[in-house]
């Protein structure tokens, strides 16, 4: 059976554009049998997330649930006050990867687009958890002398996610951003992640989850960027390196050329660690070196597209490489709004930023992109538009 030429007739049989509400599309087992035929199942792929954003920028909440094979939307199916739906994952893009065409098999793993979340592990940040210790002295201080109103503050503006790792992997994400820290008043080997304060997850407990993930999901590659390191000596370095190590085992692709999806599947690999700290890159060989991050530190989406179209005149660096589509507030902007947050802040400006995305286009061009990252996956196409992105590769 050709998946291809039959996108038509298996939307029409299941209803599409005439009785939906009685007959829903059960997108994912229909994707999951045209992998397993081993065949092309890009454009099906494509027909059913555009439904999903279709119907839901018509406001069809029951529609978009009922297409996604939930049973019923969350919260009575009502859009909530921002504008757009409730977070929920996604399972359209579990296994994109995989969904791929042969064609696209073949083409390096930096020249392909690739959804990334910024400040993957914010969504458990501690709310009893004291200002991380590379902070300014003065927001130190305000942290000791008056907590009960630092804090709140300060978790409003740190929370970059809302999905759990598993949940964010689950949407398409492949690029994860993990700040990591030892505190100080924490065990000897406890490490747990960070941004402005400490989270309630542990960072080896974090790696084994998303190794398991992979094992339930063999032909996708994830990228770790470690990254931060706030309080970490030379020794718990090499503690990390022995956890990642250990946890994933054959999975990681050791240092060399960046390899293609093909050559991946075959040795059996499925993670690439990026590593900040370069004496302890160039003592293991499991390590890559530092990403880079494309971060313009604005608060209006205008300029930060300004600043990312800036740096692609300079041309794309020659590996992995990412552009960071997320926002960033200063000290006047939440003087000026104390009553919003990160989240308020940028949902706004999601439209104005998704428009860039899907204007990009992959491959090895100097003006190419390669992983985009951008907060609260979930609240938009953001991953399926980045996914989609690779459609640009295939010949016409």
């Amino acid at each position: 059976m050709c998946w291809d030429r039959s996108v038509g007739q298996l939307l029409l049989l299941e209803g599409v554009g005439f009785t939906i509400s009685s007959h829903p599309i059960p997108a994912q087992s229909i994707l999951g049998s045209a992998q397993r035929e081993g065949r092309c199942c890009w454009k099906l792929r494509r027909v059913c997330d555009s439904l999903v954003y279709t119907l839901g920028s018509l406001k069809c909440p029951h529609l978009v649930w009922r297409l996604e094979g939930t049973a019923s939307p969350p919260m009575g199916g009502q859009v909530s006050s921002s504008g757009s739906f409730p977070s929920l994952p996604s399972t359209m893009n579990t296994d994109w990867m995989s969904a791929l065409c042969p064609q696209l098999w073949d083409v390096p793993v930096h020249h392909l687009s690739i959804p990334g979340s910024h400040d993957t592990m914010t969504y458990c940040l501690n709310k009893k958890s004291s200002i991380c210790h590379d902070q300014s002295w003065l927001l130190q201080l305000l942290d000791k002398v008056l907590p009960f109103i630092t804090r709140p503050v300060v978790m409003k503006w740190s929370v970059t996610q809302t999905l759990n790792v598993t949940e964010q992997l689950d949407a398409g994400v492949r690029y994860l951003d993990l700040r990591i820290a030892h505190m100080l008043e924490g065990s000897e080997k406890n490490l747990h992640f960070v941004h402005l304060v400490y989270t309630t997850a542990l960072v080896e407990d974090t790696l084994t989850e998303v190794s398991d993930w992979l094992e339930q999901h063999p032909r996708e590659v994830v990228i770790l960027a470690c990254r931060n390191f706030e309080g970490m000596t030379e020794g718990l370095h090499e503690y990390l390196v022995t956890c990642i190590q250990n946890i994933f085992g054959d999975m990681l692709c050791p240092r060399g050329e960046v390899p293609t999806l093909r050559q991946l599947w075959a040795r059996g690999q499925q993670v690439l660690v990026s590593y900040e700290d370069e004496g302890t890159v160039s003592r293991h060989g499991a390590l890559w070196p530092r990403i880079p991050y494309w971060w313009g530190d604005q608060v209006k989406p205008e300029k930060l597209v300004h600043y990312l179209e800036s740096m692609k005149s300079g041309g794309r660096p020659g590996g992995l490489f990412v552009a960071g589509i997320n926002l960033t507030e200063n000290l006047a902007y939440i003087l000026l709004h104390p009553s919003e947050s990160l989240k308020k802040m940028t949902l706004p400006s999601l439209p104005y930023l998704s428009r860039w995305v899907r204007e990009q286009c992959p491959g090895p061009g100097a003006q190419c992109t390669n992983i985009i990252a951008g907060d609260f996956i979930g609240t938009d196409a953001f991953t399926s538009d980045v996914i989609r992105l690779n459609e640009k590769l295939l010949p016409c």
